[in-house]
């Protein structure tokens, strides 16, 4: 079975797929051509799933780092007779820079063995396994290395490493003294129309070089990030663009499929897409983080996605990275899962559900970019008005609710909560969009939704904002009303929710839980690290300043040894669960930093300070 900790595992990417290189150098996951493809490299969820190690043969103490605010891996291996440096990127196209990053991606990936210190023997063993797994393709020999083919897909390695194949792996050692290097270039390339391959041993040292500088200039015209905890928000910045899909701004939630929220658990889910739930708070992250392009990016991605909706009852909640609706889950029975956590799924089901809080996620993401709107097309207009009007006109609906829960629809007070911000975003975007006849109506039905939440979504039991209407299940999300500007963030029901949601949902650790109500799935979850993130958030905002960076410290605590973070916290364990690394997370984390920031500086924290 898998069983290497999640946090073992490190990020490449090229902005249209992602690599996990875990300590041991070895490479356990690639999706070819993007990141929903079916993988190349899958140990991460079998041990027989496929692999590409390049490390030493001896036990060795592993020190790791990103080089130069950028993606490209640095591992230091210390063995008892020498030291290795192994260098690994997924290569940018030459000469990429600042906007153009990912452009033209050549799907290769490049690593350098180098030994900077006495003498070091050195282990290649490749192993890739096509669809999942399901396919052993047949490994050849070839003028400089090997090639791998199979089905849709071709893998040619270049290396300076003499390699035996035995037709289904090829495996090699060499000595490496003080000095000398082992290069190796992998190219995955399409079997039905192959090009010429850029596998080369004689050009890794300068497109590792090259692909540094890329994402150094990107950095350097993109971040500008001064505030607390400066360091992880840059690399979190860092992360998000890593998971965008350049070719049209699509972010996915994780670059994996299936690693399990409770170890054992059925809780598998696939989060290679882009979520609609995710603009709003996404964007804002981006926004500190990055630059606002890639803001307008990923909402111009998700407009154009969504915006065939009439007709529909409901908006789609969820996309593939090329704008994909029908993202149907299946089984892949064949995968043992991560230490055994069975299902592995790919698709995921939750396309199909309904959730009403959506129009308000997308609405608030045109808001907080409204400055850099210039003049608004004319579909564009009809699509967000089309938007504010079903949010109008749905708000009342029952649906699955944020966390997507597979059970009965309820009332959920999030879904409400969102509906609201729909109509308030709208009224202010209504100049923009040519709406102003219908503000008067939107007015109307946001007051009625407010005084709907302020009654029925609060408990007096409870003293707090609970999870659904008429429910004394509390509920993490409930901690965005002051983050969306519903309530002020030092009104008295708002402190008394976050008091509510600290003493009753954060675990032994200090880590919050996403809720404890019966969700319609066996088994238990971890603790949430974006609903930790919103805990620090709202508290900065109330201008609980020490508070906030306490339970942030805590949180950033989890990150592995490069600062990634995944979706969860095991509650028994401590260790790093579910998929990895999670956008949200770095999302929280962001929006999280920058509040308390704000405080120090400015006192308490309100929505249109955050909205930049």
């Amino acid at each position: 079975m898998s069983h290497h900790p999640i946090a073992d595992q490190a990020l490449l990417s090229d902005l249209h797929s992602a690599v996990l290189v875990d300590l041991t150098g070895s490479i356990d996951w690639w999706c070819l051509p993007h990141f929903s493809s079916p993988s190349v490299f899958a140990r991460i969820l079998d041990e027989d799933a496929g692999h590409f190690r390049v490390g030493p043969t001896e036990v060795a103490d592993v020190e790791r780092h990103y080089l130069e605010d950028s993606l490209v891996l640095r591992t230091t291996f210390r063995t008892p007779n020498g030291v290795l440096e192994l260098s690994d990127a997924l290569a940018m196209a030459e000469g990429a820079r600042n906007h153009d990053l990912g452009a033209d991606s050549p799907h290769l990936v490049v690593r350098q063995a180098r030994c900077t210190q006495g003498e070091v023997e050195l282990e290649v063993d490749f192993a890739p396994r096509f669809e999942y797994g399901l396919t052993t393709p047949i490994v050849t020999h070839a003028d400089d290395g090997v090639i791998a083919t199979g089905g849709p897909t071709t893998l040619r390695l270049a290396t300076s490493v003499r390699l035996v194949a035995d037709g289904a792996r090829a495996v090699g050692r060499t000595r490496l003294n003080k000095g000398q290097t082992a290069e190796f270039a992998l190219h995955g390339v399409h079997t039905w129309h192959p090009s010429a391959s850029e596998a080369s041993t004689e050009s890794v040292a300068h497109r590792l070089d090259d692909t540094v500088e890329a994402w150094k200039s990107w950095a350097r015209s993109h971040q500008h990030y001064e505030g607390a905890y400066a360091d992880l928000v840059s690399l979190s910045g860092r992360v998000l663009h890593g998971l965008t899909f350049q070719q049209t701004g699509a972010l996915v939630a994780a670059p994996t499929t299936s690693l399990p929220e409770t170890i054992g658990g059925e809780r598998n889910w696939d989060y290679r897409y882009a979520w609609v739930r995710d603009a709003s708070l996404t964007l804002n992250a981006l926004w500190i983080a990055a630059c606002p392009d890639e803001a307008t990016d990923f909402l111009s991605y998700l407009t154009a996605a969504a915006s065939s909706i009439y007709g529909k009852r409901h908006i789609q909640i969820m996309f593939g990275v090329r704008g994909e609706r029908d993202l149907s889950e299946r089984e892949l029975p064949w995968l043992k899962g991560w230490r055994d956590s069975r299902p592995v799924r790919v698709g995921n089901g939750a396309w199909t559900q309904a959730q009403i809080d959506v129009y308000g996620e997308l609405l608030d993401a045109v808001h907080r970019i409204r400055g850099n709107l210039g003049e608004v097309p004319e579909q564009q207009r009809r699509f967000l008005i089309t938007l504010a009007d079903r949010a109008a006109s749905g708000w009342r609906d029952t649906d699955q609710g944020i966390w997507e829960i597979r059970g009965e629809p309820r009332h959920f007070l999030h879904s409400k909560l969102m509906s609201w911000v729909a109509l308030d975003r709208a009224m202010d975007l209504a100049p923009h969009i040519g709406a102003d006849d219908r503000v008067p109506g939107w007015l109307a039905i946001r007051e009625e939704i407010r005084a709907a939440i302020e009654t029925e979504g609060w408990n007096d039991r409870m003293g707090a904002f609970t999870q659904s209407f008429g429910s004394t299940d509390l509920d993490a999300s409930a901690l965005l009303i002051p983050l969306v500007g519903f309530l002020a963030p030092d009104d008295p029901r708002v402190l008394s929710t976050i008091d509510a949601i600290a003493a009753g949902l954060s675990d032994e650790r200090g880590l919050l839980l996403r809720y404890r109500s019966e969700d319609g799935l066996g088994g238990s979850e971890g603790s949430f690290l974006i609903c930790t993130f919103w805990l620090a958030e709202a508290q900065a905002r109330a201008g609980r300043v020490q508070e906030a960076r306490a339970v942030f410290e805590r949180a950033v605590s989890y990150a592995n040894d490069l600062g990634l973070l995944s979706e969860e916290v095991d509650t028994a364990t401590g260790e790093l669960i579910g998929n990895f690394p999670q956008a949200f997370s770095h999302t929280g984390l962001v929006n999280a930093a920058w509040a308390i920031s704000q405080a120090d500086h400015v006192g308490p924290v309100g929505p249109e300070v955050a909205a930049g």
